[in-house]
């Protein structure tokens, strides 16, 4: 019988971490070592237990799968857009798991040109990802970048267009992420450490020379800081930009002339953000100057680019996030987030006529898609909502008439979004703040706490969760579950402020905000503890691990994937890949109030004998954001600490990274696993 299986249990080997005069025993330390074959074993020992014990699942699973899978339009493509003469495409085949490129000249009647076909690129490999994709001015040649392994490590590759054959330049062990010069032979591309994977190099290549003779063109010292490079929207303009979490610098050139000196846009100042975009003679810049903590917008000269020189054109507004800009011809396209939600705002340049793109719903997000052409009146953006699948849309924003280009299908005939309820609702932080929920669930729900509930949040780095469509989500929906998003604070949902107050010394926050939602989702009987289920991943997966520590009791089962869960370790350890570009993020524990703080709350270094929830925990063995080890050891931790008989599993996907599976298939079979348990767990309980 299944229930008698016994999970493996790691060997114990004491391993004493020393800092400000205090020691740290970590007895699952050895399990940092992907070359050590018992550590392999081990994660070997971990996935056959999950397979035993969900054996009886496994067809559940398939169906599952086939579920989800049917209702996805297998041979789509994206809506075409036209770029310097041709029409670019991305597709699927029927069956296959990856995507098709292509392109047709002028028209989209003319003939389909096949850029890649990355099912064939991937064959006979466990993992493929297609990174950069540029085409070069004269519409010649295709520069590409390939990571077989998933560790976002990169071969960067040139590609022929009109004789279809790969040039014999290799540009091996990099980010993957590279732009052309307008001269069609000049290639800028940034590279990374060995070690830590940070994005600290631009280098320039020549076709036709080797990697080793690539000109180092900048070299960022400051180990908080990655290096990307970019060309304007109006290819007049190559720009290196240096960032952390706090800080923005960037190094301008003309893209006509590659061999020339980039120089310096406006030098960093700890604490200024910005991003430019160019127009014209001038530079259109967002930026948090002078305290503007939602951001403005502000422009300058292109010869006098410092900012003593930038003019205001956007005021801050305390109640609005500025989040992007678009800049055509004759129009200026902003991004706004006010109260939680997103707003396209157009003005016009000639001063006369602004408005806003009118937009009903509390739960719906929209956004610019594929803006490349200047010379245009058309915007084309995507809105979608938690029971209106995606559409991508044109807007003519001089005559304000739409077409809808696409609207996401959704197949099997048994789809009505009038089957669905979408609402917005609002909990109390025990600080007295307002913490939106975002939730959806068929029509008809009763409050009467017997709900199936699954509460998803992220809540770090500023990254706001917007309200999107799922199409594989109704799996969940159709058998009873309600679906929130815990806006919680460490993301920018209401303003940057709402991140500022869920990072640093302010990190406990995120976590209490979750718990506070999770207790008025069962205060208001949308469900009860038996009946709740949490799920986050990466920084969302310690968001978790904090959560189990602090308050299991309200949940029966919790899906944690990539779990950053062993703050303090991975924060002292600055040869892991963005640790020490992490620093304004989570604080550096080198200094002691921070070290004293992650400590408050790393879930690894605060896991006591209780009784724990049910938790599926998943991971990749090469993934380079969140070590393996981390959600290994989190495990090992908990299997010899926690009271309870409740189920604990953990994962490990042996050719995978940060991402999970490449195949958009595959990474259908891994949410079907996640599904199962939590529907599993529901039978059990009914």
């Amino acid at each position: 019988m299944p229930e008698m299986i016994q999970p493996p249990i790691a060997k114990i080997i004491p391993k004493k971490l020393k800092k400000h005069k205090e020691i740290r025993v970590d007895n699952y330390f050895w399990l940092n070592d992907r070359e050590n074959p018992e550590v392999i074993d081990y994660l070997n020992q971990e996935n056959a237990y999950y397979h035993e014990k969900t054996a009886h699942t496994k067809d559940f699973q398939t169906a599952l799968f086939e579920e989800m899978k049917s209702r996805i339009k297998e041979d789509d493509q994206s809506v075409p857009y036209l770029y310097n003469g041709y029409y670019y495409i991305t597709r699927f085949e029927k069956g296959q798991d990856y995507p098709i490129y292509s392109r047709k000249k002028e028209s989209l009647s003319a003939k389909e040109e096949i850029l890649f076909n990355c099912n064939e690129m991937a064959k006979d490999k466990p993992y493929f990802q297609l990174g950069a994709l540029s085409i070069s001015p004269d519409n010649k040649m295709a520069l590409f970048s390939c990571d077989i392994v998933g560790r976002r490590i990169y071969t960067i590759q040139i590609k022929n267009l009109e004789d279809n054959t790969i040039l014999e330049d290799k540009i091996e062990n990099v980010t993957g992420s590279a732009v052309w010069a307008n001269d069609n032979k000049t290639i800028f591309y940034s590279d990374q450490d060995d070690v830590t994977l940070r994005s600290d190099k631009i280098l320039k290549h020549k076709l036709g020379a080797k990697q080793e003779e690539d000109v180092l063109v900048y070299f960022e010292k400051d180990e908080t800081f990655n290096v990307e490079i970019a060309k304007s929207k109006s290819r007049k303009y190559l720009a290196i930009e240096s960032g952390s979490t706090l800080t923005t610098e960037y190094q301008i050139l003309d893209a006509d002339n590659p061999d020339g000196e980039f120089k310096m846009f406006q030098k960093r100042v700890r604490g200024l953000e910005y991003s430019i975009n160019h127009y014209g003679d001038s530079f259109y810049i967002m930026t948090n100057k002078d305290k503007a903590e939602n951001f403005k917008l502000m422009k300058t000269s292109v010869n006098k680019t410092s900012k003593t020189n930038w003019v205001e054109v956007i005021a801050h507004r305390k109640d609005v996030l500025l989040e992007d800009i678009e800049i055509f011809k004759d129009f200026l396209v902003v991004e706004e987030r006010e109260n939680g939600l997103n707003k396209i705002r157009i003005m016009p340049w000639s001063g006369e006529g602004e408005y806003y793109l009118p937009f009903e719903s509390e739960t719906y997000t929209a956004y610019t898609s594929s803006n490349v052409d200047f010379d245009t009146d058309v915007l084309r953006y995507g809105y979608q909502s938690m029971t209106t699948p995606s559409s991508i849309i044109d807007f003519n924003m001089k005559t304000k008439i739409k077409e809808v280009k696409k609207e996401h299908q959704v197949l099997g005939g048994k789809f009505d979004k009038n089957n669905y309820t979408e609402e917005r609702v609002w909990a109390t932080a025990e600080d007295g703040t307002k913490i939106p929920i975002s939730m959806v669930y068929r029509k008809g729900l009763k409050k009467e706490g017997s709900n199936p509930l699954l509460q998803y949040a992220y809540g770090s780095y500023g990254h706001s969760m917007d309200a999107t469509f799922s199409s594989t989500r109704l799996t969940l929906l159709d058998r009873g579950f309600v679906f929130a998003i815990a806006h919680i604070r460490g993301g920018e949902d209401l303003g940057r402020q709402w991140y500022e107050d869920g990072k640093l010394l302010k990190k406990i926050n995120t976590f209490t905000d979750f718990i506070d939602c999770s207790k008025f989702l069962i205060d208001e009987k949308y469900t009860s503890p038996q009946h709740l289920y949490a799920e986050g991943g990466s920084a969302g997966g310690l968001l978790m691990g904090a959560v189990v520590n602090m308050a299991p009791e309200l949940y029966n089962g919790v899906i944690a994937q990539v779990a950053f869960v062993d703050v303090v370790t991975t924060m002292l350890d600055d040869s892991i890949p963005l640790t020490t570009g992490e620093y304004d993020e989570w604080g550096n524990p080198n200094v002691k109030e921070f070290y004293d703080y992650m400590l408050s709350y790393s879930p690894y270094d605060n896991i006591v004998s209780q009784k724990y929830p049910n938790m599926y925990i998943s991971t990749g063995l090469h993934d380079s954001q969140v070590q393996y080890w981390e959600p290994a050891k989190w495990v090992a931790k908990l299997r010899v600490l926690k009271t309870d008989d409740n189920l604990l599993f953990l994962d490990t996907n042996m050719d995978a990274g940060h991402g999970g599976a490449s195949g958009r298939f595959e990474a259908i079979k891994e949410l079907a696993k996640e599904y199962s348990f939590l529907l599993d767990l529901e039978k059990i309980q009914k």
